[in-house]
């Protein structure tokens, strides 16, 4: 279903409005509802919708909601008694200033609105439990100046974090090992990758403290998007993956070789 709702953080991840690609239209889709309900070839089972990601309040939740329950009490009164409700996913974290509601308020808020419904309710709230779990670290290899302007070049690049290019999303920077000295003072950089292009930036005119060549960096709250949008762009290989579990930690995907790039290349 598309309830023509606003939501999300970037356009890009905005899903529910009627110019949107996504979901049918209430109107046609309860066309499609009563003109099948009776087909011995289709057995109706649930109604779904999702308008967004990285949503920070709960009001579009809840016109979505409010919309979505009175399809189905509509439903039932023409004799189409569903099972399952899929409100979908879309809670946002934060990754600087964003104060999104906690998850408790957003369980509370959509099970005020679904348990009258008595349907099995479905949710994908991915980004809130594994977005603030993931970390990629990244060493610096160079840093430049240019007529007062630096750049501080790092080894990981738009292939291996493409949201900054994407979304313009930012993900805070920091050094992993604190330097000695006055923290006060952070001169505000670039801090890039190495492709050949000016959207291969993580961020701008970021708060960073003094950093040389082989520093390790943190790129924070990258769990989310993260790795399922790495790419071999540029003919770059994908980074590791390590899982840390407590004090322990082991490798879950190794890193990618030069003859991972090859192995699906045919020669004539």
């Amino acid at each position: 279903m598309n309830p023509d709702v606003q939501a999300g953080g970037h356009p890009h991840i905005s899903t529910g409005r009627h110019k949107h690609k996504f979901g049918l239209d209430w109107r046609e889709a309860r066309r499609v509802y009563l003109a099948h309900r009776g087909s011995k070839w289709i057995h109706w089972q649930g109604i779904s919708m999702h308008i967004g990601s990285q949503i920070v309040s709960l009001d579009p939740f809840r016109s979505a909601m409010r919309r979505l329950s009175s399809w189905v009490k509509e439903l039932r009164a023409e004799g189409i008694a569903l099972k399952f409700l899929d409100f979908g996913g879309g809670l946002g974290v934060r990754y600087t200033n964003e104060r999104p509601p906690a998850r408790e308020a957003y369980a509370r808020m959509v099970s005020r609105a679904a348990k009258p419904l008595g349907l099995h309710l479905l949710l994908e709230p991915g980004r809130t439990i594994i977005g603030p779990a993931g970390v990629l670290l990244t060493r610096v290899v160079y840093v430049k100046e240019n007529r007062g302007k630096r750049f501080v070049v790092v080894d990981s690049a738009m292939n291996d974090l493409l949201r900054p290019a994407l979304y313009s999303a930012i993900h805070p920077i920091t050094q992993v090992s604190r330097a000695r000295g006055d923290h006060s003072l952070r001169q505000r950089v670039d801090v890039v990758g190495p492709v050949c292009e000016t959207g291969d930036c993580f961020l701008r005119d970021w708060p960073l403290g003094h950093v040389e060549p082989g520093d390790l960096l943190a790129i924070w709250v990258t769990g989310a998007y993260g790795m399922s949008q790495t790419s071999n762009y540029n003919a770059r290989c994908r980074p590791a993956e390590v899982l840390v579990e407590g004090n322990t930690h082991r490798l879950i995907r190794r890193r990618e070789t030069q003859d991972d790039l090859l192995r699906g290349d045919v020669l004539a």
